[in-house]
């Protein structure tokens, strides 16, 4: 009985904070994987430019900073052409959709998280992230009819004051 209870107060408290379970970010490991990459640019082999490019595009995603999800997107965007190998692609296109719902463009988000469940129909992170994306456009769509309930309440009972004061 107290973990049915615990579990309740669990997801209520997910409701009101937007929890979720995709880590966050950091600045400082921002930064290291953005100093990873310029040693990576000095004569480096392609392939370790190419992890330590997509470290820093998992950590800017994944970054408490707007302007830092924003440039993953740009950057995972950018390096989407010519790759020819499905787990990349994948891999790639599950950070856009991280980085997608972290900006709030949920609608976005999920059909990038389905086109991943295309290619890997029981990856257990897209399927998390899809979950993720669900719950928080219900909860924007509860939260928004809560709203407009409120609204249209109040502009009845102000509309019902002004006519009793007419009379």
């Amino acid at each position: 009985m107290e973990a049915k209870i615990g579990q309740f107060f669990d997801s209520v408290g997910n409701f009101f904070t937007g929890g979720d379970q995709i880590p966050w970010c950091d600045a400082d490991i921002v930064a290291g994987c953005e100093r990873e990459v310029a040693e990576a640019e000095k004569g480096s082999a392609d392939e370790l430019k190419s992890e330590c490019i997509m470290r820093l595009s998992w950590a800017l995603v994944h970054s408490k900073r707007p302007e830092d999800v924003q440039r993953g997107i740009a950057m995972l965007e950018a390096s989407l052409s010519g790759i020819s190998s499905p787990l990349q692609m994948r891999e790639k296109i599950y950070l856009l959709a991280v980085g997608y719902y972290r900006g709030g463009d949920y609608s976005r988000s999920r059909q990038l998280v389905d086109r991943c469940l295309e290619i890997a129909p029981d990856w257990r992170q897209a399927l998390n992230l899809k979950k993720a994306i669900e719950d928080r456009i219900t909860k924007d769509g509860v939260i928004g009819v809560g709203i407009t309930a409120t609204v249209v309440g109040l502009l009845a009972g102000g509309i019902a004051a002004a006519l009793s004061r007419k009379k």
